[in-house]
């Protein structure tokens, strides 16, 4: 799904949903932001992979659809403080569904493989490791 979708109006409302958390990192950002307000630095700490480029791009873009809300403090440095605005958090909430269901399936997969095989293979790296989002 392309980002240019995420503002397309004659699209299903799942549809319109998809195009806004498409990507790599939207799903962990929203719930790493959830627990608490964050500093750049911190995020590309606690998610290895993530490059600070990546990073600025997908905030850009979350900010952009109104999912989160960036603080800049006076002062040398600079200090920058990302949280989730109310939508955001709403959208997080939204998900907890559909995270207990791929929680669900995530065990389903393992009940299911053969011994010595992981139900993760195939997933990027840290997706298959990240909780549910967290209901406030």
């Amino acid at each position: 799904m392309t980002r240019s979708r995420a503002g397309d109006t004659n699209v299903c409302g799942v549809t319109a949903a998809i195009a806004v958390i498409d990507g790599k990192w939207k799903t962990i950002l929203l719930w790493l932001l959830e627990s608490a307000p964050r500093r750049p630095g911190e995020l590309v700490r606690r998610l290895p992979g993530l490059t600070e480029k990546v990073l600025t791009q997908t905030l850009r873009e979350m900010e952009a659809d109104g999912l989160v809300h960036r603080e800049v403090h006076d002062g040398r440095p600079l200090k920058t403080v990302y949280s989730l605005t109310d939508f955001g958090r709403e959208l997080s909430q939204a998900l907890a569904p559909l995270s207990d269901w791929g929680h669900r399936r995530l065990e389903k997969l393992a009940r299911e493989a053969p011994s010595g095989e992981a139900p993760s293979e195939g997933m990027p790296s840290g997706e298959a490791q990240a909780g549910p989002l967290p209901v406030s």
